[in-house]
């Protein structure tokens, strides 16, 4: 019982510092204000590991490989410790970092899926919002929602984009992207 509670921490902790550095990741590539003060949490917790890394490994067309591949090392670390937890390491690394990549897509998806539906439920219940949260989920969204809305105008009063958006995430996440990950693994 404690093995299994130790395996839930320390996943938990490993995913919850992904989801900080891919938030981060979308932050730069959606181009939010980054003076929210939910922006300025986010950067000043990712940082520390970041700034080294930022001196050996430059960020290419606007997009933070530092922080990625750091993502990428975190849920490699994460597959290997739940690995070793559970008393069966494997010496095939590959292994791990494909997991860890695959991780790290799957983290990102639910995030944009999770933007999305948030996006949604304001839109019902506080649509005039100016809450550093609201802001933000906003300018998270909107790149994910701008493609669509220009291809699918409303209906009726009616945007069916985010429903699109979800169901193009959700075909992503449960049927591409395992299926890559399995042929690759």
């Amino acid at each position: 019982m404690i093995k299994e509670i130790m395996e839930f921490l320390v996943s938990t902790a490993f995913e919850f510092f992904t989801i900080l550095i891919l938030l981060r990741v979308m932050m730069q590539l959606a181009r939010v204000d980054f003076y929210n003060p939910i922006s300025q949490f986010i950067i000043t917790v990712t940082n520390p590991p970041l700034k080294p890394l930022r001196r050996l490994i430059p960020g290419l067309w606007g997009i933070d490989f530092p922080a990625l591949l750091l993502a990428i090392v975190i849920q490699t670390l994460d597959q290997v410790l739940l690995v070793v937890f559970k008393g069966a390491l494997a010496f095939n690394f590959m292994l791990y970092v494909t997991y860890g990549f695959f991780g790290v897509l799957d983290i990102a998806l639910q995030l944009m899926k999770l933007a999305v539906l948030a996006q949604i439920v304001i839109s019902w219940v506080a649509p005039n919002s100016y809450h550093p949260i609201v802001i933000l989920i906003r300018q998270l969204g909107d790149p994910i929602m701008a493609p669509l809305r220009r291809l699918i105008p409303p209906v009726g009063g009616l945007d069916f984009s985010p429903m699109i958006a979800i169901l193009f995430i959700h075909i992503l996440q449960k049927i591409i992207l395992p299926n890559m990950q399995y042929s690759l693994v």
